[in-house]
């Protein structure tokens, strides 16, 4: 089973939770034991399981990107500014593999899953989600 997820993000850089999107697709396959995985269509987004506390996580995370890969000194750059943008998605990864336990995404208490945006602000990201049902 696969369903696609589309979202906007408002800001250049950023994280933003689409875990309930995902559980509810999980929830609708009726698969008990499996795995899902979510992968981001573009090169320039990642995703990420991270802590949902809070919104601090998130912007450590951004801030670390920023001064490890900082912008407008790659060349890329040349082409279309931004090439900061293609080294940290490719530095996290276009995707997530989470099992599905009982119904229910495998995730700890204080997991989330979020789309990384690193060249937004974007009208439309869209998130690839691929079901398998281990019972079959």
């Amino acid at each position: 089973m696969q369903q696609v997820i589309q979202i906007s993000t408002p800001v250049q850089n950023g994280l933003f939770d689409v875990t309930g999107e995902v559980q509810e697709i999980v929830g609708k396959s009726g698969i008990s034991e499996g795995m899902v995985n979510v992968y981001v269509r573009g090169a320039t987004a990642a995703m990420m399981i991270q802590e949902n506390w809070d919104q601090s996580v998130q912007n450590d995370v951004i801030n670390l990107l920023r001064k490890l890969i900082p912008a407008g000194v790659w060349e890329h750059d040349s082409q279309d500014d931004n090439g900061d943008a293609h080294l940290k998605a490719g530095l996290v990864g276009p995707s997530e593999t989470i099992p599905i336990m009982n119904g229910q995404l495998g995730l700890s208490t204080w997991q989330n899953i979020f789309l990384c945006e690193f060249d937004g602000p974007r009208n439309r990201r869209e998130i690839v989600v691929t079901l398998y049902d281990s019972s079959r």
